[in-house]
């Protein structure tokens, strides 16, 4: 049958197989995820039913799979990966289910959260374990674009990346922003950000398999944005501390304090403006109109009314309500 799918972008493509006739499925499925990724060979299920949807977003040279399906085995045996061209790696996210990936010399186990990467030149089988549902994200990075950040390119094992006890937190950070934001990130943002990502990814794989890497000041970039992160996560968190930021991302809160210093802020300078800017963009929102000004201010982490309003008024030049209108 034709495979057909929907687009909301020119970056992003969508299959689904709601609305398909059940015994046509897995067929369509199938296609479609030859088509997103590269010449794969899932089994066919026992059940007749296939539920599965498939997100293909471009980030540059480079895409963004995210999936979700249920028990099924994926192969990509080894003349599939020699007969084709276009090599690349996969760092796959796993956001539901666990699998096993099975390679000639080595397993690894995924479970949900985890981040794996493996070379498509190899020939392997994911084989996802009997769950109600499964879901993954995975980002397709062409060969060169990983390998000319290694010093001495090589053959890269599969590797459970998120394991690094020290840029592991970091990577994780990273690609689950870039998940989540992506299609809706102008595609100059997205491309920015895989490329911190790929940057983090060589220097962990070098340190775990004691390679050389090249130095880059992408590092802190990615420690900045996951700073930046975890700050907007837990924004609204009456007492919010740098140590709560430092033990969510894996660093020391001094060197929080150095990675704000040199954007030109302080922690609680930082999360003031990010406040008081919450507070004003809900203030002005129709939404809110019913709502209290004290409990708009206090929802965002403020504990005291006088010192909200004083600060709220060095900042916009006038009084809440006045500028609620």
């Amino acid at each position: 049958m034709p495979l057909t799918g929907q687009s909301s972008s020119d970056r992003l493509q969508s299959w689904s197989t709601h609305g398909i006739k059940s015994t046509d499925q897995f067929a369509y499925f199938r296609e479609a995820i030859c088509r997103a990724f590269t010449n794969l060979a899932p089994e066919k299920p026992a059940s007749i039913d296939f539920p599965a949807t498939l997100e293909h977003i471009r980030i540059g040279c480079g895409a963004l799979n995210r999936l979700a399906y249920k028990n099924y085995v994926v192969h990509r045996s080894l003349p599939k990966a020699a007969s084709t061209s276009a090599r690349c790696f996969y760092l796959n996210l796993k956001l539901a289910g666990d699998c096993n990936i099975r390679l000639a010399d080595r397993e690894l186990r995924q479970d949900s959260g985890q981040i794996a990467l493996f070379d498509s030149a190899r020939g392997f089988a994911i084989e996802h374990k009997k769950s109600s549902s499964f879901g993954v994200a995975s980002l397709q990075i062409p060969t060169e674009a990983l390998n000319q950040r290694l010093s001495t390119p090589d053959d890269v094992l599969p590797t459970r990346i998120s394991d690094d006890p020290v840029l592991g937190p970091l990577i994780a950070m990273s690609m689950k922003t870039l998940n989540l934001n992506a299609a809706r990130m102008a595609e100059i943002d997205s491309v920015k950000l895989f490329d911190v990502l790929l940057d983090l990814v060589a220097l962990s794989y070098s340190r775990r398999e004691y390679r050389g890497v090249r130095e880059t000041s992408s590092i802190a970039h990615a420690t900045t944005l996951a700073v930046h992160q975890a700050i907007e996560t837990r924004i609204r968190k009456p007492g919010l501390q740098v140590s709560d930021i430092a033990a969510s991302v894996g660093i020391s809160e001094r060197y929080v304090h150095m990675l704000l210093a040199k954007n030109g802020t302080t922690f609680s300078d930082h999360l003031m403006q990010r406040r008081l800017e919450g507070i004003a963009a809900d203030l002005r929102d129709p939404k809110n109109a019913s709502r209290d000004i004290g409990s708009i201010a206090f929802d965002w982490g403020f504990a005291e009314l006088s010192h909200f309003s004083r600060r709220f008024k060095q900042r916009f030049g006038v009084r809440p309500r006045d500028w609620r209108g």
